[in-house]
């Protein structure tokens, strides 16, 4: 096997891509449209509709109308057909920006230098660089440094496997092999990719390797709360069935026992009145099971994904984006999220005291510059790319730190390297250096300085360090202003002597201070986890809000670990800042306060933070952590922004209502749809809206409605309200009366309607006629596009924030449309005809009233304090 360190050229890239292919992986292939389409269409209320249609037109075929069977048949596709299109356009949308933002980068070398490329990029031969929390992006084999590596997506066993470098001349083992979705969890390398694609080991199972996502907590709560409203549902069509033959039977027989029986003896009539009380019972199965509780998760989350990558969130897991609008506290990192994330070296000062703010100046300085140098870039993971004339790869601190040497390089040879550890708190590199030994520290001056023996002198000579009091002093002073201080050693074999200290600033991210007091008045308490001691910690939690009083509490991760559970249980809701911060102090804090009931959130970016975003209820990775980190979350902030957090417990705020508001809206018609067809025969009405004429409420309340309210805008007021509980019911008090009085209302408006003289009187031809029926046909479809505007608000104003949803506005005239042309064209099929301005008007203004009236219903409750909201 040839290995060319400075990796391929770029004609070499073309040639080992057209013969060893791409890294691409076949993904799981969705259904077809058509396939989702013939899905729908056996949906089982469906599939009875079309046999009652198939009964009565083989028993009644003399005097059946065709073109009804054809128009149901019809209207039955176009409704599956628009259920499809919805469901199948935001699955696609909702995989493919998923897919777009999750794209990994990965660092090679070709031609000699650093390239940053896609992962679908890679070609057998290239050359990828390694560091702690990386991904493997295809199989090779390890070439430079020692890892060690989690391959428990391959094999299931969940334990450090350590690699080696492969040894030219010998065949590759499992000791320096790398596998593709192995993860890398110590060390710095590189490796050689010799398969890539569908030829890796994991492309090879990949299909099986791709679960399909479990369907959330909501989702399964919809589809219990629709099966619980669907036994109601089929109860209903039960007793709407049998008030129909207890009508035609019995009363239309005067209770006459001789009538009944002659009656129940004339077998075609009798089955006429069956097949008749059968068709009623479809048409209220159709409406009252609510299909499209389910499929509202779906429309929810697409039409808000795009919002939401927009606002740099990315939800991976369903059930994350859920939840976190019912979060109860939040562990969060400190840099990069609460602050820039822009380190920036604000001075460096020596041993002697000497303090340096400008590179310029401690150039001057030839022996301490070299010093330095000689320290900072022996001991990182950044790679100086030439062509783009900048730094890529490390952490933050990194980046810093190079970036105040600027373009500067050292080649030296390395005899052992140790990555920084968030226990040990510091790195350091063995190198051979005119052909000494010496060792190169880097870390926590907290850690490293009580070892100093010595210093080193402008001279580059080491004397015995009689300053240290006076350094601690200036790390105290420094930390009190919020700015970190790093620690730069070396051990030439005689002990360790102190080089310098490194000052470096992050600022706070604007706006932050006003995230943390939003999320404080949703309910949410925040507490700061962070690496910096704890001077430093108190003053960024004070800049950024979350201290705000002598009873919050501070600790450290020693001070923490002293404590026993049930006394840090105690001091929980105190609780604002956890200084030099382990990430094992993240999984107790999130197990002690799930133990307390609480909903929890965390922050991480590590390899080790891993843990705890599995085990917390929501996960928030960093969009530069470590890809172990992203796949143990739940949600990835592309921004790495604190406010983004903020944005991702709104949109889930928002997710939730927008289900709320449409199941008030859907429930209304149901029960209103039932009460009136169980009344009605018994008032002379035995059918007071088709079956076809029901389809399309159907599709209204259904997939129009749920594309509807999935648009609702996420609004801030959301922010002001307490968290949901973990188990809250979707159906809240507020809702029900709601759901109850309307749909009471909706009921005897239509039953006043149909049995009103005085409605009567404003129509030609009085009850029961064609254009009368046209009119209640128009009624309780209005009836249900004026609800719509009181389901989408618990306010009084039913038009608040209404422009800020103009899909809803545009699904409402699209409706309107669609009803005026099925009553003045939709003639014998929708049992339609023309009406007058008269006619129109008297059905407008009595649609129109369940507006003043949900006002007047919302002023008494707001009379009485207890005007509730979704």
């Amino acid at each position: 096997m040839k290995i060319n360190s400075k990796g391929l050229s770029n004609s070499e890239v073309v040639k080992s891509r057209e013969e060893y292919g791409t890294n691409a992986l076949v993904m799981v292939k969705k259904d077809s449209f058509f396939k989702q389409l013939i899905r729908s269409l056996g949906d089982p209320i469906i599939k009875i509709l079309l046999i009652a249609l198939g009964i009565k037109t083989v028993f009644l075929i003399q005097d059946f109308d065709w073109y009804e069977t054809v128009g149901i048949v019809i209207a039955i596709f176009l409704a599956s057909f628009i259920s499809t299109i919805s469901e199948y356009g935001s699955e696609k949308a909702f995989i493919k920006l998923q897919r777009e933002a999750e794209a990994i980068k990965v660092k090679v070398r070709r031609d000699g230098k650093v390239l940053l490329i896609d992962i679908n990029e890679v070609v057998v031969g290239d050359i990828i660089l390694l560091d702690s929390g990386d991904r493997i992006v295809a199989d090779g084999v390890l070439i430079k440094g020692e890892v060690s590596v989690d391959e428990s997506s391959i094999t299931g066993e969940s334990k450090e496997v350590y690699k080696k470098p492969f040894i030219s001349g010998l065949n590759p083992s499992d000791n320096n092999e790398l596998l593709r979705g192995s993860v890398i969890y110590h060390g710095v390398g590189e490796m050689m990719v010799t398969k890539v694609g569908v030829n890796t080991f994991y492309g090879k199972i990949s299909l099986e390797l791709q679960e399909k996502q479990p369907e959330s907590p909501l989702k399964l709560r919809l589809r219990d709360l629709a099966k619980v409203i669907s036994r109601i549902g089929y109860v209903g069509a039960f007793l709407v069935a049998f008030s129909y033959l207890f009508s035609v039977l019995v009363i239309n027989n005067n209770f006459d026992i001789n009538r009944i029986v002659v009656t129940l003896s004339d077998t075609s009539l009798l089955f006429a009145y069956f097949l008749e009380a059968l068709t009623l019972a479809v048409t209220i199965i159709v409406v009252s099971v609510p299909e499209g509780l389910p499929m509202m998760i779906t429309l929810v989350l697409s039409s808000n994904m795009k919002r939401m990558l927009k606002d740099n969130v990315l939800v991976r897991k369903l059930m994350g984006i859920e939840t976190a609008g019912s979060l109860n506290i939040l562990f969060t990192d400190k840099t990069g999220t609460l602050t820039k994330g822009e380190l920036e070296v604000v001075g460096v000062m020596f041993g002697n005291l000497d303090y340096y703010k400008e590179k310029k100046r401690l150039k001057s300085s030839i022996t301490y510059y070299n010093i330095l140098k000689k320290c900072i870039l022996s001991n990182t993971n950044c790679v100086y790319d030439d062509e783009k004339k900048m730094w890529i790869g490390g952490n933050s601190t990194d980046k810093a730190v190079v970036n105040y040497l600027g373009e500067e390089n050292y080649s030296v040879k390395k005899i052992k390297e140790v990555p920084f550890d968030s226990k040990n708190k510091y790195s350091y590199t063995k190198v051979i250096e005119e052909n000494r030994e010496i060792t190169y520290y880097k870390g926590a001056p907290e850690v490293l300085l009580d070892r100093c023996k010595y210093y080193i002198l402008p001279s580059g000579r080491s004397v015995p360090f009689v300053n240290k009091k006076r350094i601690n002093d200036v790390i105290d002073e420094y930390a009190k202003k919020g700015i970190r201080v790093l620690m730069l050693g070396l051990d030439e074999g005689k002990g360790l002597s102190f080089i310098s200290l490194l000052f470096i600033k992050d600022e706070l991210r604007e706006k932050v201070r006003e995230g943390i007091e939003l999320v404080r008045k949703a309910g949410i308490k925040t507490v700061m986890i962070t690496g910096d001691n704890k001077v430093t910690a108190m003053s960024i939690a004070r800049d950024a809000g979350i201290i705000n009083s002598d009873r919050d509490v501070v600790l450290t991760s020693s001070e923490l670990n002293r404590m026993s559970d049930d006394k840090v249980k105690e001091i929980l809701p105190r609780l604002s800042v956890v200084a030099r911060a382990l990430p094992t102090d993240k999984s107790r804090l999130v197990r002690l306060s799930q133990e307390l009931g609480l909903v929890v959130g965390m922050t991480g970016d590590g390899v080790n933070d891993a843990p705890a975003l599995k085990k917390c209820d929501v996960g928030f990775s960093m969009g530069s952590g470590t890809e172990v980190a992203k796949e143990a979350s739940d949600i990835v902030l592309l921004d790495n922004n604190f406010n983004s957090i903020v944005k991702a417990i709104l949109y889930g705020r928002t997710i939730f209502k927008s289900i709320r508001k449409f199941i008030i809206f859907q429930l209304t018609v149901n029960f209103c749809a039932v009460f009136l067809s169980i009344v009605g025969p018994f008032i002379g009405v035995a059918n007071p809206v088709t079956v076809i004429q029901m389809l399309w409420v159907n599709m209204v309340m259904d997939t129009l409605a749920g594309i509807a309210f999935s648009y609702e805008a996420p609004l801030l007021e959301y922010m002001e309200e307490p968290p949901k509980k973990r188990d809250e019911k979707i159906l809240n008090s507020y809702m029900i009366h709601e759901i109850v009085f309307t749909s009471i209302y909706s009921f005897l408006l239509c039953i006043f309607f149909l049995k009103s003289p005085f409605i009567h009187s404003f129509f030609r031809n009085g009850k029961n006629d064609i254009y009368f029926m046209s009119a209640f046909f128009g009624l309780f479809i209005f009836m249900m596009i004026f609800n719509s505007f009181n389901a989408r608000t618990s306010r009084l104003n039913i038009f608040a924030n209404l422009l800020s949803n103009k899909v809803f506005l545009g699904v409402i005239i699209f409706i309107v449309i669609v009803q005026v042309i099925l009553i003045y064209y939709g003639g014998d099929l929708f049992r339609t005809t023309s009406l007058s301005l008269k006619e129109i008007e008297i059905m407008l203004v009595c649609a129109f009233s369940v507006i003043p009236v949900e006002f007047l219903r919302k002023l008494y409750l707001k009379s009485k304090g207890k005007l509730g909201c979704v």
